[in-house]
């Protein structure tokens, strides 16, 4: 049994929630809607714009390669809850300088801090349901993950009202409310991550050779998937841009991309990743973004076109990480979790900070409209790996009773036929 009522998790779940409301939705995303302005204000070419990008995710390759470290050094809770904040205030700090080396910096810093919050708190969310099986720990993975879309959201509403009063230069008061709602945020989390239950056994700072081995696929999805993906987030408002998409019409597209993400995961993903067995998730999540990628480049219509694909992409691009939680905690025993997943996040980062660069360097010879055309071919790639990734099975018996494992078995010989009879009635 949950040491919590039923009712309480999907609660905890929401209020850790508040991490990839900054880390992703804010710190990552947010920042193709304020290129423009800055690109335009600063006088920067497209590979400049995709190296601050850059920066952001080699910032976030080491942080989600640290986060085990952290997590043992401080304990887990007191670092998501830690990076969180200097996340927040690294958003107003990038409110305060035009510089460019020391913007780079800050995207840097930030990455690393959000990717220390988002591993931690993916893990932390795979907590939550210490007895409810495999499918309903899925649905509270998705209810975190759900945070990226809120976050997506609120930044559609907050930063073209920004650039909306003071045109280019308004990318100044963009960072600077979204690190007022950032550091507000802390206070859900807070409330939060002092509810989630203690893991039993101390976390592991790596996996056996076994694990990695029988994850592989996943981990060469996850690059693919990572590069694909975010080389259209970072780029398609200024594709939009270009096209005469005016403000108005940028703001309904942010905003319908973040509701799309946030009701799709809470309603579809969270069940039906669960459900699928083996790479089926994550393939089927890989076509489905790269149907989201088409609209907007194989379409005339402006507006039409942008919100078709803005539902589309937005419906599918969260379920990546929620697949790849799932898979690890699938795979793993509890207290390989977070070693597991800061792996995975490693491979996403890696993909990030390769993609926006790539796509850059295509868009300054051949227009926006050929760099995207790269997450295209990534994503199609992507979904054909995730394909051998064969179904996984717990590389130990689940923790004893009481204990933050994969579910409430009883004792530690119950092993992997209890865990899947524990799945398949959730």
């Amino acid at each position: 049994m949950s040491r919590f009522p039923s009712w309480r998790e999907p609660l905890i779940a929401l209020g850790l929630a508040a991490g990839p409301v900054v880390a992703l939705g804010f710190t990552r995303f947010a920042y193709a809607l304020l290129l423009p302005a800055m690109r335009g204000d600063l006088h920067w070419t497209y590979a400049q714009a995709g190296g601050l990008n850059t920066a952001n995710a080699a910032g976030y390759v080491i942080g989600a390669g640290t986060a085990v470290f952290w997590a043992r050094r401080f304990g887990d809770r007191a670092a998501f809850l830690g990076t969180l904040l200097v996340s927040a205030l690294t958003l107003l700090l990038t409110a305060a300088t035009a510089d460019y080396p020391v913007l780079g910096l800050l995207r840097f810093v930030g990455g690393l801090t959000t990717a220390v919050t988002f591993v931690l708190g993916s893990a932390l969310a795979a907590r939550v349901a210490t007895g409810g099986g495999q499918r309903r720990a899925s649905s509270l993975v998705a209810l975190y993950m759900a945070g990226v879309g809120i976050g997506v959201v609120l930044s559609g509403l907050l930063v073209p009202a920004a650039l909306a009063v003071a045109g280019d230069a308004g990318w100044r008061v963009g960072w600077l409310l979204l690190g007022v709602v950032a550091v507000l945020a802390v206070g859900p989390a807070l409330l939060a991550v002092r509810r989630v239950p203690a893991v039993t056994g101390v976390t592991r700072a790596g996996l056996p050779r076994a694990d990695l081995a029988r994850l592989a696929p996943t981990f060469a999805w996850y690059v693919l998937f990572g590069a694909g993906y975010v080389s259209y987030l970072t780029f398609v408002i200024a594709l939009l841009r270009d096209e005469g998409l005016r403000t108005p019409g940028v703001a309904a597209f942010f905003v319908t991309l973040g509701v799309a993400s946030a009701v799709a995961t809470l309603t579809v993903w969270g069940r039906l990743v669960g459900r699928l067995p083996g790479g089926r998730a994550p393939a089927l999540v890989s076509v489905l973004v790269l149907l989201g990628v088409l609209p907007v480049l194989l379409l005339p219509a402006r507006l039409p076109a942008a919100l078709l694909s803005a539902v589309v992409f937005g419906s599918a691009f969260m379920a990546g990480p929620t697949a790849a939680t799932v898979l690890a905690r699938r795979a793993l025993p509890a207290n390989g979790w977070t070693a597991g997943i800061a792996l995975l996040t490693v491979a996403f980062s890696v993909g990030q900070a390769i993609g926006p660069l790539l796509s850059g360097v295509l868009s300054d010879s051949g227009g926006i409209a050929t760099g995207l055309w790269l997450s295209v071919g990534l994503l199609a790639a992507a979904a054909l790996v995730a394909l051998r990734q064969g179904e996984t099975a717990p590389a130990e018996a689940p923790e004893p009773r009481g204990s933050a494992g994969v579910g409430d078995t009883g004792g530690a010989k119950a092993g992997p036929v209890r865990a899947r009879r524990d799945a398949d009635v959730a």
